[in-house]
C-alpha cells in the first residue's frame, strides 16, 4: 500500500494507521487477495491497495483507500460515520474521527476528480454519512465470475430467473463488449447519415444519440462514452440503464464541463426510479443536480432542458417550472422528440389531452421506431377514450418486443379497467419478471391464487394483503394500497393513503387526476384539496362557481389563457378547464 509521506502533522495524525492494522485485515470487508473493482475510468486493486486511471497509478493515501474500500464493498448504501469510524481505526485509537472522516472522504474525492456538489462516485446524504452511487464491475478473470454479481451498482431483488437470464449475467461482460462495438458503429452512421443507424438492435428511445448540436466536447473520449451511454440507455432494462450511467459517468470524468453527459446522467436517473429497484427518492435529486448542472454549463442546450423539465414536474411537482422549461426545450431545437415526447405526458396529467395527443405524435413523427414512444401513445389514447387504436397498438408492441416494460404495464391497466383479469395478471407476471421485482410477483401471486378461489372482489383483497406486507417493509409506495383500496369501494382508507403519498412526496401522485381508480374520489373535497396542494388540476365535474375551492377564502382565482387557476396562497397553482 501507498505510505504516507507527510510529517508529524494534524493532517498526518488524523490520516495515520497503526502499524499493527496494516498487517491486519479484520476490520476490513473481506475480497479476495487478487480481485479488482472497476468504475467509470478507474480500477482498484483491494488487495494491493492500488487506485489506477486507464491503467496508470493514482496517488492516494491508506486511510482514503480504506474509505473507497469501505464504499465499494456495500455499493448504494448509505453508510455512517459510525461506520467508517469502525472500518478506519481501530477500537482503541482516538483520534478526532470526524475531522478523519471528512479528510479521508475529501482526499478520496480528490484522487477521483469527483465534487461533493456534484457528485459522480461519492454522495454525501445530509446528517447520515456517505454513498458510493457510481456503477461497479469485477473485471473478467480467474475467479470473477461468482464476484460478478456481488459489486453491481444496483443490486435486483431474487426471484426466481430462467436459465437463459442466468446466463445473460454471467456473459454480460462478453455481451457489453459486442454492445459497445455496435453501439460506437451505429453512433458514427449516425452522425454520417443524420439518422439513426439500423445496427440489428431495434432503437426504442426518443433520445438522439448524437450529441447536442452545435456543442460538442472537443475530447472524443467523452464523446464516445456518451454514445455509448445514449445506446445502453434506449434500450430501457435495468442492467443497460446501469451501464449508461457508467459512461456517462466516465464520460464526465473525461471531461468535466461536459454538458451532454450530465443530461444523460439526469435522463438515467430520471427512469432508473421506474425500470430498476432504485426509489424515486434517490433518483431524483441525483436527476435535478444533474439536469442543472447540463444547464449551467450549456444554457444553449435542448436536450438539457428537457431534462429539467422532466425532473422539475415528476420528482419536484412544479407544474410552472416544467411546463416553462418544456417549451424552452421545443424553442431551442423543435426537432428534439425527447421534449416533445416528455411534454405530451406532461401535458396529459394536467388534463391537455388534445395538446398531449398533438405532442406525441410530433414525437412519433420525429423518432417513429421508440418503443417508449410508441407505448405512451398507446397509454395516451386510452386515456383520451380512444380504446380500440390503444389496445392495437400496445398489443403490437408487446408481440414486436417482449422485453420492453411499458407495453405490459399500459396492457395491464387496460385489462383491469375492462375487467379482463386474467390478462391483468399475465401482464402483472411479465412486469414483475422483466423489472426483477420480488414483491410485485409476491403481489401477483396473490392477487392471481385469490381470482381463482373468490373471482374479483377476492383477487383485489388477495392484491391488498401482500400490498401490506410489501408497504410494511417500505418496498411499495401507498399509492398502489390507495388504487385498490378505491377500487374496492374504500374511500376513507383509499384517501388515508393519498395522503401519506402527499406527505412523502411519492412520485405518483401527479398521476392521480387521470388515474380511473380514483374517478370515484374526483367529487370528495379531500381529494380535491390534495390536488390543489401538489398543483394539479380538479377534474371539472362542476361549475366554477360551485367548486367547493371556489367559496373558500384562502384559496385565488386567476384566468390565464382561457384557464382558471385555483392557487392555495402563495403555493403552486393548478388549471381547471372551464
Amino acid at each position: 500500500m501507498y505510505r504516507h509521506e507527510g510529517g508529524v502533522t494534524t493532517s498526518f495524525v488524523l490520516d495515520w494507521v497503526p502499524p499493527e492494522l496494516r498487517k491486519s485485515s479484520a476490520m476490513l470487508p473481506t475480497v479476495p487477495s487478487r480481485s479488482a473493482v472497476c468504475f467509470g475510468v478507474f480500477e482498484a486493486d483491494l488487495g494491493s491497495g492500488e487506485l489506477r486511471k486507464k491503467g496508470a497509478k493514482v496517488k492516494i493515501q491508506e486511510l482514503p483507500f480504506r474509505a473507497l474500500k469501505l464504499l465499494l464493498s456495500r455499493p448504494n448504501e448509505v453508510l455512517s460515520r459510525e461506520d467508517f469510524r469502525a472500518t478506519l481505526w481501530p477500537d482503541d485509537v482516538f483520534v478526532d474521527f470526524d475531522r478523519g472522516i471528512t479528510s479521508a472522504i475529501n482526499r478520496l474525492r480528490e484522487a477521483l476528480g469527483d465534487s461533493a456538489g456534484n457528485p459522480v462516485f461519492v454522495e454525501t446524504v445530509g446528517r447520515r454519512g456517505y454513498r458510493w452511487i457510481a456503477p461497479t464491475y469485477v473485471p473478467p478473470g480467474p475467479s470473477t465470475a461468482e464476484n460478478l454479481l456481488s459489486v453491481a451498482a444496483e443490486p435486483v431483488a431474487e426471484i426466481p430467473a430462467a436459465p437463459k437470464d442466468r446466463r445473460k449475467w454471467l456473459y454480460v461482460l462478453t455481451a457489453a463488449a459486442a454492445l459497445l462495438v455496435a453501439g460506437i458503429y451505429g453512433a458514427r452512421v449516425y452522425r454520417q447519415n443524420g439518422q439513426p443507424a439500423n445496427v440489428g438492435l431495434k432503437a426504442n428511445a426518443q433520445t438522439p444519440l448524437s450529441p447536442s448540436q452545435g456543442h460538442p466536447t472537443a475530447n472524443h473520449e467523452a464523446e464516445e462514452l456518451y454514445l455509448k451511454g445514449r445506446f445502453y440507455w434506449n434500450k430501457r432494462t435495468p442492467e443497460s440503464l446501469n451501464q449508461a450511467v457508467d459512461s456517462f459517468t466516465q464520460a464526465i470524468v473525461h471531461d468535466p464541463s461536459y454538458s451532454d453527459a450530465y443530461v444523460g446522467l439526469a435522463d438515467c436517473y430520471n427512469l432508473m426510479r421506474e425500470y430498476t429497484a432504485m426509489p424515486a427518492s434517490e433518483a431524483y435529486p441525483r436527476a435535478l443536480a444533474a439536469a442543472k448542472k447540463a444547464v449551467e454549463l450549456d444554457d444553449q442546450s435542448s436536450q438539457a432542458h428537457a431534462s429539467l423539465a422532466f425532473v422539475s414536474f415528476y420528482g419536484m411537482w412544479d407544474a410552472s417550472t416544467a411546463d416553462q422549461e418544456f417549451r424552452r426545450a421545443i424553442d431551442l431545437d423543435p426537432n428534439n422528440a425527447n421534449a416533445h415526447h416528455w411534454y405530451a405526458t406532461y401535458l396529459q396529467a394536467v388534463r391537455r389531452f388534445d395538446e398531449s395527443l398533438n405532442q406525441i405524435d410530433r414525437a412519433q413523427a420525429l423518432d417513429p421506431n421508440s418503443v417508449s414512444i410508441l407505448a405512451d401513445k398507446g397509454r395516451l389514447l386510452w386515456l383520451a377514450g380512444r380504446h380500440a387504436e390503444a389496445l392495437r397498438l400496445l398489443r403490437q408492441l408487446e408481440q414486436d418486443d417482449s422485453d420492453s416494460i411499458s407495453p405490459h404495464l399500459y396492457l395491464k391497466f387496460a385489462y383491469l379497467e375492462t375487467g379482463e383479469y386474467n390478462g391483468y395478471l399475465s401482464e402483472m407476471k411479465k412486469e414483475a419478471l422483466i423489472r426483477h421485482d420480488a414483491w410485485l410477483l409476491a403481489i401477483q401471486e396473490g392477487a392471481a391464487k385469490a381470482f381463482a378461489a373468490h373471482g374479483a372482489k377476492g383477487m383485489f383483497e388477495g392484491q391488498l394483503d401482500q400490498q401490506k406486507k410489501a408497504y410494511a417493509q417500505g418496498k411499495l409506495s401507498p399509492f398502489y394500497l390507495a388504487q385498490t383500496l378505491s377500487r374496492l369501494g374504500n374511500t376513507e382508507e383509499a384517501l388515508k393513503y393519498l395522503q401519506a403519498c402527499y406527505d412523502r412526496h411519492a412520485e405518483e401522485m401527479v398521476n392521480i387526476p387521470t388515474d380511473p381508480a380514483f374517478d370515484n374520489l374526483q367529487s370528495i373535497p379531500a381529494f380535491q384539496q390534495l390536488l390543489v396542494k401538489v398543483g394539479l388540476p380538479l377534474k371539472p365535474l362542476l361549475p366554477l362557481a360551485s367548486s367547493p375551492e371556489a367559496s373558500h377564502p384562502k384559496f385565488l382565482h386567476s384566468r390565464r389563457n382561457g384557464m382558471t387557476f385555483i392557487s392555495e396562497g402563495t403555493s403552486r397553482s393548478c388549471a381547471l378547464a372551464v
